[in-house]
């Protein structure tokens, strides 16, 4: 009976130990070591055994294995610096290690809280617009970049005094890597047009920079992964204007669930820039009778910069 309890008392404990690895990205990395992480138990006082305090078990990996590792999460933009400067591929779970946590390929691998803000800074150090498009396109700051074809930075004039912010790319866009050159993309540059503007006048961009799967919403996670990314190129850009289109972009950059069709029209602000919200140029194809409340926005939009109002 002993026996039986010490070794249900063991599986609960290697399980604790597993779920800490993954909680944690899989390894931590401790006094210039990266180490696989384990939560042993300690003794209570009163005899029963409790959580003690996470420290790295001995190492299964090969001094080799480590550094690969202590390179990927020291430097997770590493292979975005060009060829010959990338970090090792992570390694493969050792046979004889039966806690060290299976390799996931760069597409797919879980992205911690390190990675996220280590990614921040090198977005935040980006001096151009050319330099973010080369981060956007090998970014894996989020489970989007599984299924990418192309990443769609987004595209038009660097000093442009009106920003598009649409929800996010869609089939076209994700084959051809720029935004909204469909039907809707098309129905934009009509719009654009109707200002008096043309699409190189004015910048161009989504929420999130890759499509989801099947034109799905992006989800809170991904749009929040994705911003520094859109804050940066406001910070570049510098627009008087932008125009948020559809109840994605809306609500995600105001964090305002309200309805769209009370949002739209009404000026808010993003970055301390003026945000018109309007209808998406996709749902005004599929409702055409809301069209005349889009240009009403247009409108509102060209006298903001006009500096009528």
């Amino acid at each position: 009976m002993a026996e039986t309890r010490d070794t249900w008392r063991e599986l609960i404990r290697q399980t604790a130990d597993y779920l800490a690895i993954l909680r944690d990205g899989g390894f931590a990395y401790v006094e210039g070591k990266v180490e696989p992480i384990v939560l042993p138990t300690a003794q209570a006082p009163s005899g029963r055994r409790t959580a003690g305090p996470a420290r790295p078990a001995p190492s299964p990996l090969s001094v080799e294995q480590r550094e690969a590792l202590k390179a990927a999460l020291t430097d997770p933009y590493a292979h975005l610096a060009g060829p010959g400067r990338g970090a090792p591929p992570l390694p493969a779970r050792p046979p004889s290690a039966p806690r060290a946590v299976q390799a996931t390929p760069p597409s797919t691998k879980l992205v911690t809280l390190r990675d996220r803000a280590e990614g921040t800074k090198v977005i935040a150090a980006a001096n151009d617009l050319d330099r973010l498009r080369y981060l956007v396109s090998g970014c894996q700051m989020c489970g989007l970049a599984a299924g990418r074809t192309l990443a769609v930075p987004g595209e038009g004039n660097p000093k442009a005094g009106l920003m598009f912010i649409g929800e996010g790319p869609g089939y076209h866009e994700d084959v051809q890597g720029k935004p909204f050159v469909g039907r809707a993309g098309a129905l934009l540059t009509q719009m654009i047009q109707a200002m008096g503007l043309q699409r190189v006048d004015v910048f161009i961009t989504n929420i999130v920079k890759c499509r989801p799967p099947g034109n799905r919403d992006p989800e809170p996670d991904e749009i929040k992964a994705c911003e520094p990314y859109l804050k940066r190129q406001i910070e570049l850009i510098r627009p008087r204007v932008i125009c948020a289109l559809g109840r994605i972009a809306i609500q995600g950059l105001l964090r305002d669930t309200t309805p769209i069709t009370k949002l739209r029209g009404n000026w808010r602000t993003y970055q301390g820039i003026p945000l018109m919200p309007t209808f998406h140029p996709a749902y005004l194809l599929r409702n055409p009778a809301e069209k005349r409340a889009a240009w009403e926005d247009l409108k509102a939009v060209m006298a903001k910069l006009a500096g009528q109002t």
